[in-house]
């Protein structure tokens, strides 16, 4: 069948040929899309189903830095409050 994201269904075909699993696809589009400033380290961190803390070492693993904005913040405010 193959992974389903919103309707867009990636062959479990394509996972093979790129040597990935489906945790591994996710993992790669939350650090695209983190490094490109589209969403927060919270937001990546959650689509890739990882802690924070786990994600971040990730980031730095691949030499990506962090970035912390006011987006962030009020994500760990939220976060606190909960």
């Amino acid at each position: 069948m193959g992974v389903n994201f919103m309707g867009l269904v990636i062959p479990d075909e394509f996972l093979m040929a790129a040597g990935m699993t489906e945790d591994e696809l996710k993992r790669e589009i939350a650090l695209m899309l983190y490094q490109q400033g589209r969403i927060t380290l919270a937001q990546a961190s959650r689509f890739a189903g990882m802690t924070r803390l786990q994600f971040q070492h990730l980031l730095a693993s691949r030499r990506i830095p962090v970035h912390y904005d006011a987006s962030d913040l009020e994500a760990d405010l939220k976060t606190m409050r909960e």
